[in-house]
């Protein structure tokens, strides 16, 4: 299989589109920036392997389980030369009647400009104060 080179300026679009994807939790849009031998490696060490397992790993987070759950962009690193992006994020939603967040990050790794690897890193969570925003 040939490997094409990735921009950063593409990278950038890629991750724009995904993170996009998830705001509106619009699985399909995900879904489709992902490569059918993906890995997805969830923060609580539990693998995803195959497309259609990473949409089994997705589906909760997409299907409103823990409510209206946001990933807010905190930074982003990208490195074309390996076709790798980090973003981190806060993550915010609801459990148990209570809004909670934490801070966690992705690696993304992109091969011909499809996700062949979200790997998931997160602090542990806490309560979200009511009335105030986490920072």
């Amino acid at each position: 299989m040939t490997t094409t080179h990735t921009t950063r300026a593409t990278l950038n679009r890629l991750v724009d589109a995904f993170m996009d994807a998830w705001a509106r939790h619009d699985l399909e849009a995900a879904m489709a920036l992902v490569a059918e031998d993906a890995i997805y490696d969830e923060f609580n060490e539990k693998l995803w392997q195959g497309k259609a397992a990473v949409r089994e790993g997705f589906l909760p987070q997409f299907r409103g389980d823990y409510g209206d759950i946001q990933f807010n962009e905190e930074s982003r690193f990208i490195d074309a030369e390996t076709g790798e992006a980090l973003i981190r994020w806060l993550c915010t939603f609801q459990w148990k009647g209570t809004d909670r967040a934490w801070r966690g990050l992705d690696i993304l790794r992109f091969r011909d400009g499809l996700i062949v690897e979200k790997l998931t890193y997160a602090k542990t969570e806490r309560p979200k104060p009511p009335g105030q925003p986490v920072s």
